[in-house]
Parts: structure tokens; sequence; C-alpha cells
């Protein structure tokens, strides 16, 4: 078995978009409006400036993919990365996938000069918050809010 980690291109976006409405309705039973994602997808492919997809292959197959966006901190005078929209595919699960695009994203940001990565994930979802600090990730002192328009 071997896992490969690639920047997205347009041709995955079929992929990503059934994957993150996987994702959604795995974590948060969200039915999320393929009008509204499929757009919101492509438009990362439109401006880099909003973030960038990779893709993990096992053996040669899309299995699972993350989107990197970022977030300027004057605090500390540069980059956080933010991993969102983690999806590995049922298959491919428990075979090393996260961890293989989530030390990709480190290995980028250190080398791009970030500050750190970020994350959020559902209160509930203990499993993937125990895979996050076995990562060497740990619980932040903020709280997320958000108004939704």
């Amino acid at each position: 078995m071997s896992i490969t980690i690639r920047t997205a291109t347009p041709a995955d976006i079929d992929h990503l978009v059934a994957w993150n409405a996987a994702m959604a309705l795995e974590t948060e039973h969200k039915h999320l409006d393929e009008a509204v994602l499929r757009p919101g997808t492509e438009a990362i492919f439109a401006d880099p400036r909003r973030g960038t997809y990779l893709v993990a292959e096992l053996d040669g197959i899309p299995a699972g993919s993350l989107l990197i966006t970022y977030e300027w901190s004057d605090w500390r005078n540069g980059d956080f990365w933010w991993v969102q929209s983690v999806y590995v595919a049922e298959q491919a699960r428990r075979r090393g996938v996260f961890r293989a695009l989530y030390e990709a994203v480190k290995e980028r940001a250190m080398e791009a000069g970030a500050v750190g990565t970020r994350l959020y994930v559902e209160t509930e979802n203990t499993r993937a918050q125990s895979t996050y600090a076995s990562l060497g990730m740990e619980r932040c002192d903020y709280a997320m809010l958000e108004q939704i328009f």
C-alpha cells in the first residue's frame, strides 16, 4: 500500500464535491446543496488566495482530501494554516491516509513560514479529536462563534 499526496486539480472537483457532501452528512447530519457546494469548491481553483485542496491517493486511487485556508495573525506576524473539509473515503480509513495528508500540510506550512496549523472539529466527534491529538495538535483556549448571513 502506498499513499501519495498531491495538490488537487480541477479534474478532482467531482470527488471533492462528493466528499464534502459526505463529510457534512456524516459529521453534522447536514445535507449540502450541490448548487452551492460545487461553485464553492470551484472557487478555490479560480482564486488560489482562497486556499488549496490536497488529495491523497491510495495505490493510485483518490482516497481523501482536505482544504487548506489561511488566516493572517498580526500577533504572530504570520499565517495560520487552517485544515478544513477533511474527508477520507470509507474504504481507506484507518490506513494512514489522514496522517499522510496532515504531515504534507505541516511540511508545506513550515516551508512557507506559517506560524502553525489550526482546525475545528465537532465537539461530539471524539474519534477525530483523538486522531488530531495523536498528531500533536492540542485543544486551544478559544471557543468558536459564528453568525451566518
